[in-house]
């Protein structure tokens, strides 16, 4: 299974952020990819009011990204916000094309760190994983990295992929954060994770400001742990192959999810 991580800087501009997607999305697509993951807040960074940016799953931001999706022949997972029912917005990630349609909204919300997203986000209920060329692949996204529970969970469900788009908040020990939970939730579920961030908006002349905009180094974990590929602070395109049969030999050899108890 060949996947594409896009890193990039997104703006708070929804409109220019099509076009970065349809970027990554075509390159992607050339490099042979069957699915390519962009960043959590892909839509609009973080910083900016997200109510007066949120559409449902069927409006016309989505749609847009449905049309990349099938122009490109992959299948597209990207951050975006959603109306929730109390005036919050739900942090969602749109997974479509190639037969794949889906929306899963973010369960843990960061409120840490002195950030509190749940001020003005509401929390999903339900995890989800999909369907891509017969591979079943999760969905998590970004503070989510620090609940093993769901990482499990969606390997009990036959997830053999989990892929993280996330808007990873800089900071002293936040890098080495990254790297760590990356790889633990990797062992955890003997799955392969798939980790795409925010690149650091300071390397393309942007103020990274107070709210979780992204370090970069993207990452992709094979099920044992090991860093497989991993991108810099900056811009980039990360393509990988992924022997699925690693995380069978992963799973008999380490049986963590046979051997749990709680």
């Amino acid at each position: 299974m060949r996947i594409a991580l896009a890193q990039i800087v997104s703006t708070p501009d929804p409109q220019h952020n099509l076009t970065l997607l349809e970027d990554g999305a075509r390159r992607a697509a050339e490099a042979g990819a069957s699915v390519v993951v962009f960043p959590e807040a892909t839509m609009c960074c973080f910083g900016v009011p997200l109510g007066p940016v949120a559409e449902p799953l069927d409006g016309p931001w989505a749609e847009r990204v449905r049309t990349i999706a099938a122009d490109a022949g992959l299948t597209v997972v990207a951050g975006m916000f959603t109306p929730a029912d109390d005036g919050r917005v739900h942090n969602t990630l749109l997974a479509t094309g190639a037969g794949v349609e889906a929306g899963y909204d973010k369960i843990h919300l960061f409120d840490a760190f002195g950030f509190a997203e749940s001020r003005t986000v509401a929390p999903g209920t339900e995890p989800v994983s999909v369907e891509v060329d017969g591979v079943t692949v999760g969905l998590a996204t970004c503070y989510d990295l620090r609940f093993p529970g769901l990482f499990q969970e969606l390997a009990t469900r036959g997830a053999a992929v989990v892929l993280v788009p996330a808007s990873w908040g800089a900071g002293p020990g936040k890098r080495e954060q990254w790297d760590l939970l990356v790889r633990a939730r990797a062992l955890d579920s003997t799955a392969f994770v798939a980790a795409c961030d925010q690149a650091d908006p300071t390397t393309v002349g942007r103020e990274a400001g107070k709210a979780p905009t992204g370090i970069g180094a993207s990452t992709v974990v094979g099920p044992l742990g090991t860093v497989l590929h991993q991108l810099t602070d900056e811009p980039g395109l990360l393509v990988t192959d992924l022997d699925l049969e690693a995380v069978e030999r992963a799973r008999a050899t380490v049986p963590v999810l046979a051997n749990r108890r709680f």
